[in-house]
């Protein structure tokens, strides 16, 4: 029994001592969990299929030329806003499954697009309701899920994503085969029909069972006993609100800044594969359409499973600054064996690896997440600032340095990798320091400042392992 239940702990955290917490966790399971996991799938089909798209036809049929594609990505990332905000002031079981209705009608709208000019427009609104689902859910997971249990959602919330990047190119392949010009529509255009329908289900699944956040929730299902035991089970927060007061509160802490430039760093290290490069390579080399969707799937699939490992490592080591390491790592090598160029395989290895870096969106979310835990508004803001700086510095980044029209090698982006994963470094470093020295800070307000009791060394004890 001992060994099935360590593992039962690696798998999926801390099982609840009492029946009602159990039951409590699985419905809370069922009912968040997998909502935002398929809405997540849902939101990562609909970003691919632009990428998806322009290499089975989109592109000759657009006569789209240059980097034009990576303007497109670029807009659909300037059309982001902070979304958290809005879940501040709007009930989440009503805003996200509206956003979720709205960017599965711009999905369907792309059908019909007759020019690249149509699609700019449709991305950057899209972008802007697409926004509410990576910040948001992080944001709600950190309100349902204790510590222990929190890196795993997030690492399964993240896999959701990418399985469907993954999808998206299995679903572009198979439509090219067997509908292309079905009905006279070429197959290019049916992807995004069947994004929406996809999509529509899990709206209308929101707007019934979604349930807003412990502390407001007014779900059907779940009892007055277990909406209070969803409330106690967290860690004790401060008495906050949405005022002015917050711009001196966020501000004035080091999680806003140092957090909000780490996902700005990780990001770029991220969007490697985001930009979807390995397909543009793909092409560029004169692979045909079923190779250009299908061989960068691997990507996905090594990202999904890496997240999930990591996300166990995280709930058992509490140490979430060695992903970042371990990213830049990869990063540095998987630039390193692209810029090689030869022999291909190598290429291929790269790209590959470089799926791997999607693991930080679990590891780095779930750590602001518990830096941050006792103050709702200021993870609220964190949260969506760490997604807004990133994308502030995408907006231009892919641009500059992944544009479709420096393939096949993208030499400059392999360079710039190397300096960003060396940065993801030494930020992941500062980023722990700074976790530390505020931990013994509140250990020697709590014992005393200054004179620490037994039981404050033996906390300062475990400080040092944090991670």
């Amino acid at each position: 029994m001992g060994f099935f239940h360590k593992a039962n702990v690696a798998l999926w955290g801390q099982i609840p001592t009492s029946k009602e917490e159990k039951r409590l966790l699985h419905k809370i399971d069922w009912f968040i969990l997998t909502f935002c996991c398929l809405a997540y799938f849902c939101n990562y089909l609909d970003r691919s299929n632009i990428n998806n798209a322009y290499i089975s036809g989109m592109k000759e049929d657009l006569n789209m030329h240059g980097n034009q594609i990576t303007k497109i990505n670029t807009i659909f990332t300037c059309g982001f806003i902070p979304n958290n905000i809005a879940i501040l002031k709007f009930r989440p079981r009503f805003w996200f499954p509206f956003t979720i209705l709205a960017w599965g009608l711009l999905t369907l709208g792309t059908f019909k697009v007759s020019s690249v000019t149509q699609i700019y427009a449709i991305r950057f609104f899209q972008g802007t309701f697409e926004a509410s689902s990576f910040v948001g859910t992080h944001y709600i997971l950190g309100s349902w899920y204790t510590e222990s249990e929190l890196a795993k959602r997030s690492g399964i919330f993240t896999a959701s994503g990418l399985a469907g990047t993954l999808f998206s190119g299995f679903l572009q392949s198979s439509i090219h085969e067997n509908m292309h010009e079905l009905q006279g529509i070429a197959g290019w255009r049916w992807l995004f029909v069947i994004d929406f329908l996809i999509t529509l289900p899990i709206a209308v699944y929101g707007f019934i069972f979604f349930p807003d956040t412990p502390y407001d929730t007014n779900a059907f299902y779940l009892t007055p006993a277990e909406k209070r035991l969803a409330v106690e089970r967290l860690p004790k927060k401060n008495d906050t609100c949405l005022s002015w007061n917050i711009f001196k509160r966020v501000l004035g802490r080091w999680h806003f800044w140092m957090f909000s430039a780490l996902w700005a760093i990780t990001g770029e290290v991220e969007s490697f594969s985001s930009n979807n490069l390995f397909g543009l390579y793909l092409a560029d080399t004169g692979r045909p359409i079923s190779a250009r969707n299908n061989y960068p799937m691997g990507v996905s699939a090594l990202g999904i499973v890496t997240t999930l490992i990591t996300a166990m490592y995280i709930d058992v080591t509490k140490k979430h600054w060695h992903i970042g390491i371990w990213c830049a790592m990869i990063g540095i090598l998987t630039a390193a064996l692209i810029l090689a160029y030869r022999p291909e395989p190598l290429v291929f290895v790269g790209y590959y690896l470089a799926g791997q870096v999607y693991c930080t969106q679990a590891a780095f979310f779930a750590w602001a997440n518990l830096v941050c835990h006792n103050d709702n508004e200021e993870r609220a803001i964190v949260l969506a600032s760490m997604n807004l700086f990133s994308n502030a510095v995408n907006a231009w980044w892919s641009i500059v340095f992944y544009s479709a029209n420096f393939g096949p090698r993208f030499t400059r982006g392999m360079w710039a990798m190397i300096g960003t994963s060396i940065a993801l470094a030494i930020w992941t470093l500062l980023i722990r320091w700074f976790q530390k020295r505020e931990i013994r800070r509140e250990q020697e307000q709590e014992d005393g400042i200054g004179n620490p009791t037994n039981g404050g060394e033996e906390r300062k004890k475990d400080a040092s392992q944090l991670g």
